[in-house]
């Protein structure tokens, strides 16, 4: 039995996860530098995190617009989230302006993106190949 995979829910998923990180993770685990593991401020990390985010959101988002719905917009709001996360890193000082619409920015898009895929039912272009 083949198992299809939710590309967007993985998507919606990576993201809230990614923000809860963000959020939540220094209120709870500040007190790991004393045990010498260096986590909440690791670049390292959080550019890993944001790989892991834009790997599963660009496979999901252009799947679902070369498959489905034929529509640049998710993709777009997901490269705009995706460059507010890298702003994060860069100004680390703004980090929190930049986080809020990044979080907005990738959810909506997978989340405009399941509506996209679901809305056309498959209206297919001539460009589609299947």
């Amino acid at each position: 039995m083949k198992q299809k995979i939710n590309w967007d829910a993985l998507g919606i998923t990576a993201s809230l996860a990614c923000a809860i990180h963000c959020a939540v993770l220094p209120l709870f685990l500040s007190s790991l530098p004393l045990f010498g593991v260096n986590i909440i401020e690791n670049p390292g990390f959080e550019y890993l995190m944001i790989a892991i985010a834009f790997a599963v959101g660009s496979y999901s988002l252009f799947h679902g617009r070369k498959k489905h719905h034929h529509n640049w917009l998710p993709l777009i709001l997901f490269a705009v989230g995706i460059g507010f996360l890298l702003a994060k890193m860069q100004w680390h000082a703004w980090r929190n302006w930049f986080l809020v619409p990044a979080v907005i920015c990738i959810v909506s898009a997978h989340f405009l993106n399941y509506r996209l895929c679901r809305h056309h039912a498959h209206a297919h272009a001539d460009d589609c190949d299947h």
